[in-house]
């Protein structure tokens, strides 16, 4: 997906269409297409004729793109959990763990990278009706691992802000709401972290269009991608425009939510209720 999204960048500023760039590397349309969504294994050779064709002569910036073709064609720890999975999640996971910051706003329930076990199950086995148990072992066992990138050494920053909502719709059982709050104030002490809750006193806010998060990498030449996950699909957004009205949203959401401090006594408060 990186490496699609920055191809697909230099073909546009050089004005070149899909079919062009097709005939380049003895190819169609439709690969250039599947090449930049990420939806198909990248030949160096196909890479470099590309890079070749939108006028990328330097030889640090040539290398780094042919690194990341070579990176996606080496299977993430993740792709073994494929079975249990939708098709469009393995391209996010991918991201995430690529990134050097995520921001994100949830509404429905607590982020994934932030839930405990007990939590997860109860909300994978609302996600996978009909499934067997060891597949929703399987999805929660892969969300867990994910959660590794938080304490990792080269850890990315997290910036979240959570919906009162996500907080008071229970999943699971009282114990599991009170050990997730818990977590949620323990995690959130974490220097790499800053969450945040949105109330209900606040009334409306600029988070109105729904959950989304925000990717940055540590290569300030790959874009920003905002992730928007819907029922059959997920959407990918890259193009500047895009991520700028997304992060406006979650500035404006961070601006008007309480503090982190003041988001802890909140989750306080919520363990008192529960």
């Amino acid at each position: 997906m990186l490496l699609g999204s920055q191809l697909r960048r230099l073909r546009e500023a050089r004005g070149i269409t899909r079919e062009a760039a097709g005939y380049s590397i003895r190819a169609s349309e439709s690969k250039i297409s599947r090449m930049e969504l990420g939806r198909v294994s990248f030949k160096t050779r196909d890479v470099e004729d590309l890079l070749t064709l939108y006028g990328i002569a330097d030889d640090a910036e040539r290398q780094a793109l042919v690194g990341l073709a070579r990176e996606a064609n080496v299977a993430g720890w993740w792709h073994s959990y494929s079975d249990v999975l939708p098709n469009w999640f393995p391209t996010y996971v991918g991201l995430e763990g690529a990134a050097a910051l995520i921001r994100a706003y949830e509404v429905q329930f607590v982020h994934g990278l932030l839930q405990t076990e007990a939590y997860a199950h109860a909300v994978v086995r609302r996600g996978m009706k009909g499934a067997s148990a060891a597949d929703i072992d399987r999805r929660v066992a892969l969300r867990l691992e994910r959660q590794k990138y938080l304490v990792a050494e080269n850890a990315p920053d997290f910036h979240i802000v959570l919906d009162e909502a996500a907080l008071r719709r229970p999943y699971g059982n009282r114990d599991v709401m009170r050990e997730q709050l818990q977590h949620l104030i323990e995690i959130s002490e974490r220097p790499n972290v800053r969450l945040q809750v949105m109330p209900f006193s606040f009334g409306g806010h600029s988070g109105e269009s729904g959950a989304f998060t925000i990717l940055s990498f540590p290569d300030s030449d790959l874009s920003d991608v905002v992730y928007l996950e819907q029922l059959t699909s997920a959407l990918y957004l890259d193009k500047r425009e895009d991520v700028t009205q997304y992060e406006q949203a979650l500035k404006e959401l961070q601006q008007d939510s309480p503090g982190p401090d003041e988001s802890r006594d909140l989750l306080r408060g919520l363990i008192q209720l529960s």
